[in-house]
C-alpha cells in the first residue's frame, strides 16, 4: 500500500510533468524506485526510460516496484500490482 502522499504526487507528476509532454496512454506505468534513500517515480514509453522524477519522500522496501495509472477521462484509478481493473 502507498501513503496517500505519494499517490498524490503520481497526479501531480502526470498532470504537471507528463501532460503536453508526452502521448499519454489510457493506462500508463510507473516505476517506482530507491535513489540514495529517496523515492523516484521512472516513467517508460516503448520500453526505454524516457523520464525520471524525484520526490522528497524516503523510499520504503514496501512500496511496489510499479503502479499503473489509469484515466478513461471519466474515471482516474492509480493501481498498486495485487489491484484488478
Amino acid at each position: 500500500m502507498l501513503p496517500g502522499e505519494i499517490i498524490d504526487q503520481v497526479w501531480y507528476i502526470i498532470d504537471n510533468d507528463l501532460q503536453g509532454m508526452f502521448e499519454l496512454p489510457q493506462t500508463l506505468a510507473l516505476g517506482l524506485r530507491n535513489n540514495d534513500g529517496q523515492l523516484t517515480f521512472d516513467f517508460s514509453q516503448n520500453d526505454t526510460l524516457v523520464a525520471s522524477f524525484d520526490t522528497p519522500f524516503p523510499f520504503s522496501d514496501d512500496f511496489p516496484e510499479n503502479v499503473w495509472v489509469f484515466d478513461d477521462g471519466e474515471s482516474q484509478i492509480v493501481l498498486l500490482p495485487q489491484e484488478q481493473l
